[in-house]
């Protein structure tokens, strides 16, 4: 199998954070690829017309696209339900719990593509406010959620410790860990993990 990725994209952390956990990291081949909006890259669009990171392109050149659905085949190579619920009510909570932190990371990076691809005086800062602002209280939600926090590693935890890793990456004075002090010290908590700590992205 090979996963494209950047060390910069939030979206394919989770990724090998899963594979770590669940001992599959071995047989992953990790491609570097570079996507930029406004930037063609022609050979990636052929993989994905998205062009979005990551993607997981199977020995037998299937393509599977979007991270969540990525960790799910994942989770399923490695015996099911071990970072996402098999069925029942606790799949379908860890299910729209992840959905709510996708969004706040696709809303965190639209926020940034606004400062780094339109000119400034086009910047519209009422839409950019909005977007932050989402993901600011998604945050909050999660937060006031200390069974979220902590209850065996799963794929919430996972995405919420790149939501907060992102935050840091690339909004370092945006004070979420004095906002949130429950999301602090599970922060802290994550950072124990060696596949937490092998994914940290580059410093900005």
């Amino acid at each position: 199998m090979k996963l494209t990725f950047s060390a910069a994209s939030p979206f394919a952390r989770k990724v090998r954070i899963a594979a770590i956990e669940l001992g599959l990291i071995d047989k992953i081949e990790f491609v570097p690829t570079t996507v930029a909006p406004a930037q063609a890259n022609d050979e990636y669009s052929r993989i994905t017309p998205l062009k979005k990171l990551p993607v997981l392109i199977l020995d037998d050149g299937n393509v599977i696209l979007d991270s969540y659905v990525i960790v799910e085949y994942l989770d399923e190579l490695a015996g099911g339900d071990k970072l996402i619920p098999a069925s029942g009510a606790d799949r379908w909570k860890v299910k729209s719990d992840h959905s709510m932190l996708q969004g706040m990371l696709d809303s965190m990076l639209l926020c940034r593509y606004e400062r780094m691809v339109r000119p400034k005086e086009l910047h519209w800062q009422g839409w950019a406010d909005d977007h932050w602002n989402r993901a600011w209280l998604g945050m909050a939600r999660f937060n006031d959620k200390p069974e979220a926090l902590s209850r065996p590693l799963d794929i919430v935890q996972i995405a919420l410790t790149c939501v907060l890793g992102y935050a840091d990456f690339r909004y370092a004075d945006c004070g979420w860990r004095k906002a949130y002090p429950n999301l602090d010290a599970f922060h802290e908590r994550m950072l124990t993990r060696p596949s937490v700590q092998i994914s940290l992205p580059p410093k900005a």
